[in-house]
């Protein structure tokens, strides 16, 4: 089973892209500390007597692997934050219980693939993909069934303590993008079945800036007519002949956000940061997000990614250097007077699964966005499937603290337990109109929450990632893409 590979690890800090940044390797020194974390999670299996599969799936197996990666991160004098676990965690369950929790999680982004879509039937060249598509990884003879509805589920609802999730899209038209509305749509209400309530919610792609303008708002209409769709998503830096487009381009963007507000459905989620390959980068920074807002205070702006570059590291905010990254966002909202919990929200997914590896880094990102963007205003995000359950993620976020020495230095706040829960769950709620406690409590109690149950009898997590691990593979991924971005 996939759990014996000693090269998976329940906390799953690798190489792995989501698609729209080139993989970054995580060095010697990260790369030891894995294999030295395998061999301490064999070692206190033994020690307490339970296989390496048993101790894998249970919270001491997550701790192991935290606290080995403090040990690395402090030798490089990585302190400005860590993963705060009492020593004993590593071998007693009660101690790694801090791992653990009850709060109410709404990812709001999370993606899977319609393994027999179109998309896949527009030639040889998306053939080429399956090359470095993860072969095994999840038990399916195709590996495109790894992003399956299926296994979606399974991944976000069972392998992980989500409760509730929303189902992006990836950029594309209809007959290219991996993911029709119609197969999401099933999956929602299939989820809805068997969770007795809102458990998935669904945007709408929209490309305003793929001509004719007029055919992008009337299928935005469609959408929200037909398919009860909760957001939009859009990215400004895709173009048809790579060029994108600003929110507050009078031709472009403007008549996409009033569509929106006319349509009821003021919640826009604007991929920002990861600067995909051969197209804009001048517009995948966020210079354009506070001049939007200020113009549509009535408007929920959700920065997807909260403008990140893998390709440059987070520091203290700087206004000298903020023309990228989660600066970027934070300059645009000073110089447009966009105050902390106003109707700008930054996301999280893949940056902070990004900034895992980097406790520093974290540190800065993360206070830099409660401090200026807002507390009530960061959300959950995690990208997944893309790198398998966001299990992971969970847990390592639970156990995160930014150092006292950065907190004093730079007024950032410490992330409480109560500030954790607005993250990873209530400030989302918010922005869809969730009632946290109610869905929590029939989630418990529903026919999904009675299967999670009965499967945590038994769990068989994979610890696996599914994106592209190396150049090569990224490379491979965007001949297939033929310069579209999906």
């Amino acid at each position: 089973m996939s759990q014996d590979n000693p090269n998976r690890l329940p906390i799953k800090i690798d190489s792995t892209s989501n698609g729209e940044f080139r993989p970054v390797g995580i060095g010697k020194t990260l790369t030891r500390m894995k294999a030295l974390a395998a061999r301490r999670i064999g070692d206190n299996a033994r020690a307490i007597g339970v296989s390496r599969r048993a101790f894998l799936n249970g919270l001491c197996g997550a701790a192991t692997t935290l606290a080995t990666f403090n040990s690395a991160f402090a030798a490089r004098g990585n302190t400005g934050g860590r993963f705060e676990l009492p020593a004993e965690a590593s071998f007693e369950p009660a101690a790694a219980a801090v791992l653990g929790g009850d709060e109410f999680i709404l990812d709001v982004q999370t993606h899977m693939i319609e393994p027999q879509g179109a998309w896949r039937a527009r030639g040889r060249r998306w053939e080429a993909i399956l090359d470095w598509f993860p072969q095994g990884a999840c038990g399916e003879a195709d590996p495109v069934d790894c992003y399956s509805a299926e296994h979606f589920i399974k991944e976000v609802f069972l392998d992980s303590d989500t409760t509730a999730a929303v189902m992006s899209f990836v950029p594309g038209p209809p007959e290219r993008n991996p993911l029709s509305l119609q197969e999401a749509a099933r999956v929602r209400d299939l989820v809805a079945a068997l969770g007795n309530g809102r458990r998935l919610l669904l945007h709408a792609m929209v490309m305003p800036n793929l001509k004719p303008l007029q055919a992008q708002l009337d299928a935005m209409e469609r959408a929200a007519a037909e398919w009860g769709i909760a957001a939009w998503k859009c990215y400004t830096q895709w173009g048809p002949d790579r060029l994108g487009w600003a929110l507050d381009d009078p031709a472009v963007g403007i008549p996409f956000i009033e569509q929106a507000r006319q349509l009821g459905v003021p919640n826009i989620c604007i991929h920002k940061g990861f600067s995909l390959p051969s197209q804009s980068p001048q517009f995948a920074d966020c210079a354009d997000v506070g001049r939007a807002a200020k113009l549509f205070p009535d408007v929920n702006f959700i920065i997807y990614h909260s403008g990140f570059e893998a390709n440059r590291r987070e520091l203290a905010y700087d206004p000298a250097r903020a023309t990228r990254g989660i600066d970027s966002l934070v300059k645009s909202l000073i110089d447009n007077g966009i105050q902390p919990d106003a109707n700008v929200y930054a996301e999280l997914g893949s940056t902070w699964r990004f900034l895992m590896r980097d406790p520093t880094a974290a540190a800065h990102a993360l206070g830099k966005l409660m401090k200026y963007v807002g507390r009530t205003r960061v959300v959950w995000g995690t990208d997944s499937i893309w790198y398998g359950s966001p299990q992971d993620q969970i847990q390592a976020f639970r156990a995160f603290q930014i150092a006292e020495a950065l907190q004093e230095r730079h007024g950032y706040p410490a992330l409480t337990p109560a500030l954790k829960r607005q993250v990873f769950g209530l400030n989302g709620a918010a922005v869809y109109g969730l009632d946290p406690a109610t869905l929590k409590k029939k989630a418990a109690a529903d026919p999904l929450g009675a299967a999670k149950a009965a499967y945590l009898e038994a769990p068989e997590p994979s610890f696996a990632t599914y994106g592209p691990k190396t150049l090569r593979a990224f490379a491979q991924l965007e001949r297939a893409r033929g310069g579209w971005p999906t």
